[in-house]
């Protein structure tokens, strides 16, 4: 594949774009990218064509690899774009004009170009961040952020020499790019699942003898949830991590007792900076996301909205401020792409601001209450959604919850819940209300004044909460 693609035109430093789901037609690009010293360019399979086009032209693509479910965005935003060398068609029927993938994988005995010799500052992929605030961002990753961070998978994770892991958090994301080197470099097995559902996943654990997974807790919720799930034999799968949100503690407790895990813990990172905080400790220590990891230093400064704070004005233990992180760990990012602007509001002093709003503990563990953006300000009180969906969550017929604050003439912001009942249920807001007052280790004036009863909530392909869609008005209606 490297060779066929070189052959096409791509060389180091040249994007390699593919819109593809997690099988081996996208792992063989990736790696073939790295052999050539060229920069995997993994988008979402979803984008529309507009968004397509633009992380097409965004990084410069000079090759486009797309398939059956991408197929409809990438040929139309095929005619707009410039500068592509080759459009490559995974699976049958490939378009007039375009490289069937099949023909690439064809034994060819050319080997192509030459191996790139490769500096471990160059780019080896470069992800686009999920853009809730706007255009998406490339976020180019050197090789040496790559192994560092992959290796600090493994070591954080506590995955062992010929794991097997579910490869179900897509590719095209920093868990699932995670997932995939951590398995290359432990001579292990990345069991692909490119659709998503409990049934599918609990399958391939028992049929693949699944050792290790590594999902949302959206994800985990489903699985715990299965109706079916006694019937399958998940022995196997006794190392267990989550990331991309906080797990209520009684989501917690349901994967432990079903999975009796060897190890469970709580990775809270980024697409720039891959570790933050670990914790190892997700039973004793509900929502917590533990201490900097193995390569990294963080700490809590006062917030700012405005993204104008120092990285020196360090909060004292126990006050919430936000959480940043030290930009010399070897996982680091050195800036995103063509976005000086980006670069501006979330770099300063050595030091990347993550946007996470967070206090420390008196064992200096760390906890996320939510983001700087997403805080609620109500009569005057700070209100940090996190900690109110933790509470209607401990209620026995809630399933999901999301809690936003709505323009108010009075409070400034009025706190507003969307639940999620579990099928059958008769709670009613009176009834969820008092719930929340009766909470004894939760101050009444955090309480949602207003409740919406909702089928499900707005979720990212890879089950972050969509917080921000719940403040559009026809969201509410």
């Amino acid at each position: 594949m490297a060779a066929a693609l070189g052959r096409l035109g791509l060389r180091a430093g040249g994007h390699a774009i593919f819109f593809l789901k997690n099988h081996a037609a996208h792992v063989t690009v990736y790696w073939a990218c790295q052999k050539l010293g060229a920069i995997a360019t993994p988008l979402n399979w979803r984008y529309s064509e507009g968004e397509a086009r633009y992380c097409i032209e965004d990084a410069d693509g000079v090759v486009v690899v797309f398939e059956a479910a991408s197929r409809a965005s990438a040929l139309g935003a095929r005619p707009l774009v410039r500068g592509v060398r080759a459009w490559i068609c995974v699976g049958d029927d490939a378009p007039p004009g375009c490289v069937p993938f099949a023909e690439l994988c064809a034994g060819d005995t050319d080997p192509g170009p030459p191996r790139t010799t490769t500096d471990e500052a160059a780019t080896s992929i470069m992800l686009y961040t999920s853009g809730t605030t706007g255009r998406p961002k490339g976020v180019p990753r050197a090789h040496r952020a790559e192994l560092s961070a992959s290796l600090a998978h493994v070591v954080q994770s506590g995955v062992r020499f010929g794991d097997r892991t579910l490869g179900v958090m897509p590719l095209y994301h920093t868990m699932g790019v995670r997932s995939m080197i951590a398995m290359a470099l432990l001579n292990g097995a990345l069991v692909c699942l490119p659709d998503w559902s409990a049934a599918a996943a609990a399958r391939l654990i028992q049929d693949e003898r699944v050792t290790s997974l590594y999902l949302v807790p959206t994800l985990y919720h489903d699985l715990v949830s299965f109706p079916d799930l006694a019937r399958y034999d998940l022995g196997s799968a006794t190392t267990l991590g989550y990331a991309g949100a906080p797990m209520a503690s009684a989501l917690a407790e349901g994967v432990a007792r079903v999975f009796r895990p060897r190890v469970f813990l709580n990775h809270l990172g980024s697409t720039e900076v891959y570790t933050f905080t670990v914790c190892d400790r997700v039973l004793e220590k509900p929502t917590c996301a533990g201490k900097p990891g193995l390569f990294g230093r963080a700490r809590i400064v006062r917030a700012d909205p405005e993204r104008r704070g120092s990285p020196d004005d360090v909060v004292p233990r126990g006050e919430t401020g936000e959480l940043i992180v030290a930009l010399d760990s070897p996982e680091a990012f050195a800036g995103y792409w063509r976005r000086p602007d980006a670069d501006a509001r979330a770099i300063r002093g050595g030091w990347y601001f993550t946007g996470d709003l967070a206090y420390e503990d008196d064992d200096g563990d760390v906890f996320t209450v939510g983001r700087i953006d997403d805080m609620i300000i109500s009569g005057g009180e700070n209100i940090y959604p996190v900690e109110v969906e933790e509470v209607l969550l401990r209620h026995p017929q809630v399933v999901d919850a999301c809690v936003v604050g709505l323009p108010d003439a009075r409070w400034g912001q009025l706190v507003a819940a969307f639940v999620v009942l579990r099928p059958g249920a008769t709670l009613t807001a009176d009834v969820l209300d008092q719930f929340c007052r009766d909470a004894k280790d939760f101050a009444g004036f955090k309480r949602p004044r207003r409740y919406d009863f909702v089928s499900a909530l707005p979720k990212s392909p890879t089950g972050k909460l969509l917080r921000r869609r719940l403040l559009e008005p026809d969201r509410r209606e």
